[in-house]
C-alpha cells in the first residue's frame, strides 16, 4: 500500500507512488513528493507532448525536453512548453 504524502504539486495529502518511477535522484524526489493522481496527470500530458511534437523517447534531446517539462509540471509553474490546440481537428492527411 502506498504511503500518504503531502503532494508538492496539488498540496493535498494523498497516496504517493508505490515505487520511484526512475532509478535516480529525480525518481526518488517524485516518489517522496508527488501523489498518484498528479503523476497520472503528468503521464497524460507527456503523451500529448510526444504526439504533438512527434518526439522520440530514444532521442537524448527529446528526453531532455520531456524531463524539463516534467520537472516544471510536477514541481514548478506548469509546462515550460504549451501545446498549441488552436489547430486541433483541422489537420487532414
Amino acid at each position: 500500500m502506498a504511503e500518504v504524502i503531502n503532494c508538492a504539486r496539488c498540496g493535498k495529502k494523498m497516496p504517493g507512488l508505490e515505487k520511484p518511477p526512475f532509478g535516480n535522484a529525480l525518481g526518488k524526489k517524485i516518489h517522496e513528493q508527488i501523489c498518484q493522481g498528479c503523476w497520472k496527470g503528468w503521464l497524460m500530458t507527456q503523451n500529448q507532448l510526444i504526439n504533438h511534437y512527434g518526439l522520440s523517447t530514444i532521442n537524448p534531446e527529446h528526453q531532455q525536453f520531456l524531463i524539463e517539462n516534467m520537472e516544471s509540471f510536477l514541481f514548478g509553474q506548469g509546462l515550460k512548453t504549451q501545446i498549441d490546440t488552436t489547430l486541433q481537428g483541422t489537420i487532414t492527411h
